[in-house]
């Protein structure tokens, strides 16, 4: 699992290869992540937007942003957590992603940009 704290927020993420929906010979490699995200700081905040940069091994490099994540903009009071899986396809077995999502304290309206912090997506036979 890798973890960062960001002006009290926490993001954790773990990875997971999905055979049953890759194709190797197809170079289509498909990965699922899960993210935490605590809000250990004493405002409540609301995730705004996320901001998405995969890497995969054959240089193909994505960039990606939008709105919440899988449709949704969570708003957490100090103490709570959201959790939410979502997907990447590479095409080779091996990459890695970084990010971070815009964030805004709804005591005042201010807005901070919360670290994601870096993953790897290896498919597991590489590991050996």
């Amino acid at each position: 699992m890798n973890t960062t704290t960001t002006q009290g927020v926490t993001v954790s993420v773990t990875t997971n290869y999905l055979p049953d929906y890759s194709s190797p010979a197809q170079e289509h490699y498909v990965f699922a992540y899960k993210i935490d995200i605590l809000n250990g700081s004493e405002y409540t905040v609301k995730l705004l937007r996320r901001h998405w940069y995969i890497y995969d091994a054959n240089g193909v490099v994505r960039e990606v942003e939008g709105e919440g994540v899988v449709g949704q903009q969570p708003v957490l009071e100090p103490g709570d957590s959201h959790q939410y899986v979502s997907g990447c396809n590479l095409k080779s077995g091996l990459g890695k992603m970084r990010g971070s999502y815009q964030m805004e304290r709804l005591a005042d309206g201010r807005e901070f940009s919360v670290e994601i912090p870096e993953f790897t997506l290896v498919v597991p036979y590489r590991l050996n």
